[in-house]
């Protein structure tokens, strides 16, 4: 009954979340006839068969008794995966998290009240993080609404992860560390932490009890750009955060060793509410192209992002804004919910501040160095030099196809989500010639503390579709079948991994269990064909919708030779962001992203002389 409360009090952020089911865990037969089906279209014949003998023998063998281990651990825990997914797929990784596994993106504001203006900067900046300010508020107060799917209460937990966190790295392991309470759990951080040019300052964002007004906040952050505009640029210890994780592990263990007072700076930034980083450069985008603003938020200077801080805003000097967020801790909808609220807040209010001028006597923002040795200097210059190397290498473009969008492909009774990853794997599959194991975010937030599941949308039916495309002997007719059947299928498997009833991250529980248990890794996971069709992270189209509003991000492809490609969708138009490396021969992501164009049009000519 508490999902369905009087309607006379407004819901409280966090009131469903002790009444949210557990996440389940699927039955093994379907999780593995599934899997059977994903790896059909990346083998031949004679693969399939020994695939086949080898699941079978897993399902009647060992996964048996790792799947009833599993049944075990999730009656202890109301979410069996939690724990697991944080290590496995974030703080066990040693790759530089930064550019691969944060995710950032351009601020939609210049589609309306703030296009690229010189010397704007700071006072837009200052309006934004009022607003940003005003949001942390609401969550802390428990006065944002809850989410839901219909009338499904969605878990909010990653909302408390939002402002006050930061990874911290470990050797072996990272943690994250989370400052955040509500009003009613007691007193939470309120400073903010300011970078620009390689020194870091931080000042409060309340003055007795009340959020600093805009006013007050350009004060500060003109006294920021003041002095750094006369002084000598800092030592840019941000910069280690971009490095290797256990390097940069190593490194901090160093700088707290050098000077205790380090270590206070370093939890001042850890405990921040976010960052603000002033940026210098002036990544000219408009609405149809957000290129140079989405490669500036992925790979910009690391001296003035903190890349382990759950929120980093950009301020870009051309007055328009992007941010870079740490992974870890939430899922990109959490940010995508925040920057809608910023840009219909900027909307409403013309990105004006209507209230009072007056500044009150607060003191100015401090500024916060660090003791540094010759060590920590060259461990910073080892770790810019690194990121410069693998920024440089990383493609990224941003347009929006404007023909048409969500209206027109929903006026055909098409899925608009369905579409758009169908137009992407015909798009791969015209450009490379085979088809591209691909991986689609499915949201489990209906349980509790539930994040993602993976969904396989190079299914056999896409392929076949692909294949039928390709064939100049095709006529339409077989053409729209085939992509009908394509559409359903795509459709059941993306309802069914919202439900918890998805396979890829059972099968990493499996593998998860057997390794708890120092048992030998089972067959399954070895055989070429698991990793062949995307298992253990080696999807070549690593893919989200990030949904149907103003807000994009991006992300680096998850394989060397593969694509990351977000989107999201208008009534009128569809911005991608597709990246690829560019030391790949292979991969072209302005070749993908002119070839899916051609496909989008294409299926909305199938769509609608199908009609007829």
């Amino acid at each position: 009954m508490a999902n369905h409360l009087s309607e006379s009090l407004p819901e409280r952020t966090f009131q469903y979340q002790s009444s949210l089911p557990a996440l389940p865990v699927p039955t093994l037969e379907m999780s593995l006839s599934k899997y059977l089906d994903s790896v059909r279209p990346f083998a031949s014949d004679e693969e399939f068969k020994a695939t086949f003998d080898m699941v079978k023998k897993f399902e009647q063998g060992v996964g048996k008794d790792l799947h009833q281990k599993l049944q075990q651990r999730a009656k202890t825990k109301r979410n069996w995966l939690e724990e697991w997914w944080l290590d496995t797929a974030y703080l066990e990784i040693r790759t530089p998290s930064q550019l691969n596994v944060n995710f950032g993106g351009p601020a939609p504001y210049l589609e309306h009240c703030w296009p690229p203006a010189e010397g704007t900067s700071l006072h837009r900046a200052s309006i934004i993080t009022w607003h940003s300010l005003e949001y942390w508020n609401m969550i802390r107060t428990e006065r944002l609404p809850p989410q839901k799917a219909g009338k499904t209460a969605l878990d909010m937990d990653q909302f408390r992860m939002l402002f006050c966190t930061c990874k911290v790295p470990g050797v072996k392991k990272d943690t994250i560390r989370n400052y955040f309470k509500t009003e009613s759990e007691g007193p939470c951080p309120s400073h903010l932490v300011v970078l620009c040019r390689g020194r870091v300052f931080t000042f409060d964002a309340l003055c007795d009890g009340q959020i600093l007004t805009p006013p007050e906040i350009l004060r500060q952050l003109s006294y920021v750009k003041e002095r750094c505009e006369r002084e000598p640029e800092g030592d840019g210890v941000s910069a280690l955060t971009s490095e290797e994780r256990t390097r940069w592990a190593k490194a901090r263990e160093h700088l707290i060793s050098i000077d205790p007072h380090n270590k206070t700076i370093l939890e001042t930034i850890q405990s921040s509410l976010f960052i603000i980083s002033l940026d210098e450069t002036k990544p000219y985008s408009s609405p149809e192209n957000y290129t140079n603003m989405t490669l500036e938020a992925l790979t910009g200077h690391p001296t003035i992002r903190w890349g382990d801080k759950s929120y980093n805003s950009i301020v870009f000097a051309d007055g328009t804004f992007g941010s870079t967020c740490d992974h870890a801790p939430y899922d990109a909808m959490v940010l995508v919910s925040f920057c809608w609220y910023l840009d219909q807040q900027v909307k409403a209010t013309e990105g004006k501040w209507k209230g009072s001028d007056v500044v009150r006597p607060i003191p100015p923002p401090e500024e916060q160095v660090f003791t540094v040795d010759e060590k920590i200097q060259s461990d910073i210059g080892h770790a810019k030099q690194q990121y410069l190397e693998s920024t440089q290498d990383l493609q990224v473009v941003c347009y929006a196809f404007t023909a048409f969008g969500k209206v027109a492909i929903k006026e055909r009774k098409l899925h608009p989500d369905t579409f758009v990853q169908l137009a992407m794997q015909l798009a791969y599959y015209r450009l490379h010639k085979k088809p591209g194991s691909c991986y689609e975010t499915a949201m489990t937030r209906k349980f509790y503390h539930g994040r993602t599941e993976t969904m396989r949308p190079c299914t056999k039916e896409a392929a076949d579709w692909c294949a039928v495309m390709m064939d100049p002997a095709s006529n339409g007719d077989v053409k729209r079948k085939a992509m009908l059947l394509a559409f359903n299928k795509h459709n059941k498997l993306m309802a069914e991994a919202q439900e918890g009833k998805g396979f890829d991250r059972h099968l990493l529980g499996l593998y998860l269990i057997a390794r708890e248990e120092g048992l030998p890794t089972p067959e399954l996971f070895m055989d070429p064909l698991y990793a062949r069709s995307g298992g253990g992270g080696n999807f070549v189209l690593s893919s989200s919708l990030v949904g149907y509003t103003t807000v994009l991000g991006a992300v680096a492809p998850m394989v060397h030779h593969g694509y990351g490609f977000f989107y999201r969708i208008r009534d009128d138009r569809i911005v991608v962001s597709v990246s690829a490396w560019k030391s790949c021969r292979q991969t072209d992501a302005a070749s993908l992203y002119n070839v899916f164009c051609s496909s989008l049009h294409e299926m909305l000519h199938l769509a609608t002389t199908s009609q007829l």
